[in-house]
């Protein structure tokens, strides 16, 4: 993620894969995410890490609108 950012801000010619690459991490993040919150300790999962989920979500998201804009 934060390659991902740095060549964005940088105007790299990697920058879109690094985007791409970043999206699909986010993506499996939130997919193991939620299948572990399904599981025996899903609040308690689902309290410490779901802040830092939307957080970086947030983030990918700002990242590839300041993309589009440029």
């Amino acid at each position: 993620f934060e390659i991902a950012a740095e060549e964005t801000e940088k105007k790299s010619v990697y920058a879109e894969d690094d985007r791409q690459a970043a999206r699909e991490e986010l993506d499996g993040l939130k997919q193991a995410f939620e299948d572990a919150v399904q599981g025996e300790n899903g609040e308690e999962i689902r309290r410490r890490v779901g802040n830092r989920i939307r957080e970086l979500e947030q983030g990918v998201v700002a990242m590839e609108e300041r993309a589009m804009e440029e």
